[in-house]
């Protein structure tokens, strides 16, 4: 069963989450955000669903996922059985890369190509075909929303940040439109805890690798969770939902830069004995509401983490130089 919601179906898509035109979809989100820079490249790439046929002659569900790269060119990954979190088969995973012509936006890979551009009621859409020109099928523009999105804190959590002030933590910075920027921590140490946040990655087209949206979530300021725009990308362990250079998230389920995501963390600190450690700690960790680390020890800190000791520490939200933002962050300790 799907994991993630989808705003879709094969047969309808809502129009409002399908840009009329490229411009149209750069005005409106800068009309509704601060700070916030797009090109006409942001309304093509994203996610694309819909069915297809197979090189086994099988028609089944099939996903699309694009990633600008600046000035007109994109790479983008094709998806047997769906999208990641919502029925891909796990196995294939085919790269196709492109950039925007005069009849929209052409893919192409080594099994299959994919002609991007707008029907006739103005949704994107995916149109796939064989490496010999035959159609395989028709996949739509969709959005996803996380599960977990919007998740109340239970009656003894403690609000981090509600978008008000907040209280429970140190150097705190709001942008304009009432979003916590990176670089601050908890005023509180924490032990064993679960942890909602939601977070949201720029978008920097341009940018590759660990410059692209880059931010963590330090736990005890020890171990990282990443933070990190990896739309498109393979999951590895430097990446969204990786523990920092450790292990590799079971999945990746980054969605694109400037759709909100979320992490709900369930922590328990490694255990000392005098300054001899006896356990390690644990964590599992769900992204968009998607198991990706599931109660997995980690064997040391991480990265550039404080060295492992028997004393909690604050959480920190990690400022990388680059403008990711949080919003709805509550932790329960236990």
């Amino acid at each position: 069963m799907p994991t993630v919601r989808v705003i879709a179906t094969l047969l309808f898509v809502p129009a409002l989450l399908i840009p009329t035109s490229m411009a149209w979809a750069a005005d409106a989100l800068a009309a509704k955000t601060s700070s916030v820079t797009v090109d006409a490249d942001y309304g093509i790439q994203g996610e694309y669903f819909g069915a297809a046929w197979g090189e086994d002659g099988c028609w089944c569900n099939w996903g699309l996922q694009v990633v600008a790269q600046g000035q007109g060119k994109f790479q983008a990954v094709e998806y047997r059985g769906g999208l990641p979190g919502y029925g891909w088969d796990g196995l294939t995973r085919r790269a196709l890369k492109g950039e925007q012509s005069a009849t929209g936006t052409q893919l192409a890979g080594d099994h299959s190509s994919a002609l991007l551009s707008s029907d006739a009621c103005g949704r994107l859409q995916a149109r796939l075909s064989t490496v010999s020109g035959e159609c395989r099928g028709c996949l739509t523009r969709v959005e996803r929303v996380s599960p977990t999105m919007g998740a109340l804190p239970p009656v003894c959590a403690e609000v981090l940040f509600n978008g008000t002030k907040p209280e429970g933590l140190v150097g705190a910075k709001l942008t304009s439109d009432g979003l916590l920027e990176v670089g601050t921590n908890t005023k509180r140490d924490y032990d064993n805890f679960e942890m909602h946040l939601e977070f949201r990655t720029p978008y920097m087209p341009a940018a590759r690798g660990q410059a692209r949206g880059n931010s963590g979530v330090y736990i005890q300021g020890r171990y990282e969770v990443q933070i990190l725009d990896s739309f498109g990308l393979a999951g590895v362990n430097n990446e969204c939902g990786g523990l920092y250079k450790t292990r590799a998230p079971d999945l990746n389920m980054c969605l694109p830069p400037l759709v909100w995501q979320t992490y709900d963390l369930e922590f328990y600190a490694a255990r000392f004995q005098g300054d001899q450690k006896i356990s390690p700690a644990r964590i599992t960790v769900r992204h968009n509401g998607v198991p990706v680390h599931c109660n997995v020890e980690i064997p040391n800190k991480t990265g550039g983490g404080t060295a492992e000791g028997p004393n909690p520490l604050p959480i920190k939200l990690q400022d990388h130089g680059n403008p990711v933002h949080f919003r709805n962050i509550w932790v329960r300790a236990f």
